[in-house]
């Protein structure tokens, strides 16, 4: 930007003050949230726990958009959700929802007219109504069996027109309920992994040892006997920076690293006759199939090593598992 076109002092103040005074009152709106968890908020979590269907969220405009946000983050929080537009509801969409399903209408005013217009079909198919509204006294408030109030002081916006602190009150109030319904339920952090199999937290939770473990051929493998420029080979050819080392009946007796080798050089051993059981590690870590991949990859940052050797209860080896295989799967 030229000079010419910078703005000024007084410009550049006006900027953050504005924006100071946006954040202030929305604050104030979440904040006046905290007296509004009472009986109707306590009646629209046992009407949801007690759903046999899904929780099926409609509202208008901003409120749509909000809606859509307070469906997906019920849906992931364990309590199955799906949005649904009210226009659309009364053109075909109707008939998403069921009488096992419990309907969460979204409205400032309480009477927008796409959603009202549904209020007498959803009453007769027997689906409860929750509402969020900023007006108890609403056509939509009055027909829910628990209204959540949302209303605001005033909205952010100075013309007081475009919806600023009432949305953002009422996707407080979605995150508030959606968080208790997920206490209610005992919902776990595996489970929440279940819902999002792709996202990292996911791959933490769920993935296994056992899933991107070297197996078979692909272990580096050598016995007692190897010698040291022999155990170096086998480490060059699988390519974990390691080799374990077992006996005769397949149980892990020792590994030996990068790390190791260069300790050993240091000591002027002859590679080409000393046996790699003079040299290698005894009693290293190991971990089993079983476990999460992101225990393997504490172990490894906790011991600053880059790989580890799995074996079974009886401490038979089984895999290997190295730095690259967690990044690989993204764990890390």
């Amino acid at each position: 930007m030229s000079n010419s076109n910078k703005p000024t002092a007084d410009i550049e103040q006006k900027y953050r003050d504005a924006a100071i005074r946006a954040i202030d009152i929305e604050k104030d709106a979440i904040a006046a949230l905290s007296d509004r968890i009472d009986d109707d908020f306590v009646r629209a979590c046992e009407v949801i726990m007690a759903c046999k269907g899904r929780v099926v969220v409609t509202g208008m405009g901003k409120s749509g958009h909000i809606g859509n946000k307070i469906a997906a983050t019920l849906a992931s929080t364990g309590t199955p959700s799906f949005f649904v537009h009210p226009g659309e509801a009364s053109h075909g969409d109707l008939g998403m929802i069921t009488g096992q399903d419990v309907v969460l209408a979204i409205s400032n005013s309480g009477n927008t007219s796409e959603v009202v217009t549904i209020l007498p079909l959803l009453r007769r198919m027997g689906a409860p109504l929750i509402s969020m509204t900023g007006n108890a006294d609403s056509t939509l408030a009055k027909e829910a069996v628990a209204n959540l109030d949302v209303s605001v002081a005033l909205e952010a916006c100075p013309l007081g027109l475009a919806p600023t602190s009432s949305t953002t009150a009422t996707l407080v109030m979605g995150d508030a309920l959606a968080v208790a319904l997920l206490e209610a339920r005992g919902f776990s952090a595996e489970d929440f992994a279940f819902s999002h199999p792709g996202g990292s937290l996911g791959r933490r939770l769920l993935l296994r040892v056992s899933d991107i473990m070297h197996t078979g051929d692909r272990i580096p493998r050598v016995t007692g006997d190897t010698t040291l420029s022999g155990a170096l080979l086998e480490i060059s050819r699988k390519g974990l920076g390691m080799t374990t080392i077992v006996d005769e009946a397949g149980e892990l007796t020792g590994v030996f690293t990068d790390g190791d080798l260069r300790r050993t050089l240091d000591k002027s051993i002859d590679v080409h006759t000393t046996p790699i059981s003079d040299v290698m590690t005894h009693n290293g870590k190991t971990i089993q199939a079983d476990h999460l991949a992101a225990e393997a990859l504490n172990i490894m940052e906790e011991l600053k090593i880059n790989a580890l050797p799995v074996t079974d209860a009886d401490g038979h080896l089984v895999g290997a598992i190295n730095m690259h295989d967690l990044l690989r799967a993204g764990v890390i």
